[in-house]
């Protein structure tokens, strides 16, 4: 039995929920966002609770229930509180810095890297070796960060690279004469 699936998800004040058919919209002041649930659950709204039920005990109905709740409980927090992925740039000469839509990179390429900031997200370079990531939907926040983390992955040598803020760097020990 889910154990995720059965807790209910609060909605916090400010956040409205309703359901039509197999969607759920979750308006808040980021935002509105919406999920489509398979059909099997079922997902109601009771005041600021939402639940979702599996319908039926097959596999594929308990596999749903919990991850339709973690959608659900996702979007609620969304558009009251919004996503936050933090990067560091580690490296002699690499820098960051945003120039309208498009984050520049300084990577120690031959070239810089533009990187255009998709819509939905906003990215912020507040010192040359920081990038902040925001934005209300964590699957799209997570990709942008996924997606500029891989022009240049941290290296085990040096640690040099753009890593996730409090991420280990597993360091390895160089030649030895």
């Amino acid at each position: 039995m889910s154990r995720i699936g059965k807790k209910p998800v609060e909605l916090p004040s400010g956040v409205t929920a309703s359901v039509s058919g197999q969607t759920i919209e979750v308006k808040g002041p980021k935002g509105t966002r919406s999920f489509k649930a398979t059909d099997d659950v079922t997902i109601t709204v009771d005041g600021n609770v939402v639940t979702v039920e599996p319908r039926g005990k097959s596999k594929r109905a308990r596999q749903q229930w919990g991850m339709s709740r973690t959608m659900v409980a996702n979007l609620a927090t969304g558009v009251s509180e919004g996503f936050k992925k933090e990067l560091e740039l580690s490296g002699v000469g690499y820098r960051a810095q945003m120039q309208g839509n498009t984050l520049k990179l300084s990577l120690g390429y031959s070239h810089d890297v533009n990187f255009e900031v998709p819509e939905g997200v906003t990215v912020t370079a507040p010192k040359p070796t920081d990038v902040i990531v925001e934005g209300i939907d964590e699957q799209v926040v997570g990709q942008v960060a996924a997606n500029i983390r891989a022009w240049r992955k941290p290296e085990p040598y040096k640690g040099k690279g753009i890593k996730y803020k409090g991420e280990y760097i597993f360091r390895k020990e160089g030649k030895k004469k």
